[in-house]
């Protein structure tokens, strides 16, 4: 993947990705286990282009925070959510909020029970009410208390699983018209 849209240094190329893009890339990476090449084109001169270095010295400074939820990570099959992506280790689920809601954060189709969360940056508990097709984690901040990411680690008594259709259709099927 290149920083912006060249794959060597290119003056006129300015359409740097962010720093919350490189980050839920390499967490996609995590997710299935991949690896996350980043080509960073150095200018003639053989220095770092000044946005390049920017660029990484944010994500740096997140993998210095939440890097414990990217190294060594699992094979991740809970992948449902619209403001949110995911990777694991072992019993311990990391639910990185890209969109932060507020107070607030649900995830739908969570069948493994939770035993306790957290926000991995500060290590600060998180309350949560779990209900048969969703859980809640409330009390967290009105604002986003990491950045790009914040991420949320979810322990859980098993290998987290999701299932975000049978179960619920099971459970509370359509009304017949």
């Amino acid at each position: 993947m290149t920083m912006n849209d060249s794959w060597g240094y290119n003056a006129a190329d300015d359409n740097w990705k962010t720093p919350k893009t490189v980050v839920r890339n390499l967490i996609t990476c995590s997710r299935g286990q991949g690896n996350y090449l980043l080509n960073i084109g150095p200018k003639p001169d053989g220095s770092i282009p000044e946005e390049s270095v920017k660029i990484m010295t944010t994500v740096g400074k997140w993998m210095d925070r939440n890097g414990q939820s990217i190294y060594k990570s699992d094979k991740c099959n809970i992948t449902r959510s619209n403001y949110a992506s995911f990777s694991r280790i072992g019993n311990t689920l990391y639910m990185h909020v890209h969109y932060w809601p507020g107070e607030v954060v649900s995830l739908g189709g969570l069948r493994t029970q939770v035993k306790s969360a957290r926000l991995l940056a500060t290590g600060k508990e998180v309350k949560f009410e779990q209900e048969p097709f969703r859980v809640r984690f409330m009390g967290l901040p009105a604002k986003a208390p990491d950045d790009p990411v914040t991420t949320i680690a979810i322990e859980c008594d098993g290998e987290p699983v999701q299932d975000t259709q049978n179960y619920v259709r099971r459970e509370r099927p359509r009304l017949k018209a």
